[in-house]
């Protein structure tokens, strides 16, 4: 199979003067299906964001599955873990991937901030906006307290 590659070539533009165009070229390379051609260096994931650890109990009777990008305060009620802490959060882990917590264990997980917009509606209803906005997350509160995600040990 054959691979267009840009190549640079001096075209003449008239009066003596030269400039660099690019140009389209059917030379062989290998294509190698689903291959992944990376750049230099290392990505850092999360790099400078804030973390939060805590710790989480599945106090219900089924295990309970928490994917990656899932606003972590929202996660099913019967988890149990400083909500106000995980508020503006999700797991640290990576993209696509889950945490799965079996009935009655406790389970040590870390949070990482979320990123972009930090827009947030609610899994369960109790978000609706702009996470760093006050208003935003004393509704959040509220609700989350009065749907019994957060309840008084």
């Amino acid at each position: 199979m054959k691979k267009k590659i840009k190549t640079k070539q001096k075209v003449a533009t008239g009066r003596g003067v030269s400039r660099n165009t690019k140009k389209l070229s059917t030379q062989s390379a290998a294509i190698i299906p689903g291959e992944i051609i990376l750049g230099d260096g290392d990505i850092v994931a999360f790099k400078g964001r804030q973390t939060v650890d805590l710790l989480v109990a599945n106090t219900g009777d089924r295990p309970i599955q928490v994917g990656s990008h899932c606003h972590f305060f929202e996660s099913n009620r019967a988890l149990r873990f400083d909500r106000e802490k995980a508020y503006g959060f999700r797991l640290q882990v990576p993209a696509g991937t889950a945490v799965r917590f079996e009935p009655g264990e406790d389970k040590r997980v870390t949070l990482v901030s979320i990123g972009g917009n930090r827009v947030a509606y609610g899994i369960n209803g109790l978000t609706h906006g702009r996470l760093d906005d006050p208003q935003v997350k004393a509704k959040t509160l509220v609700a989350a307290r009065e749907q019994g995600f957060i309840v008084k040990r």
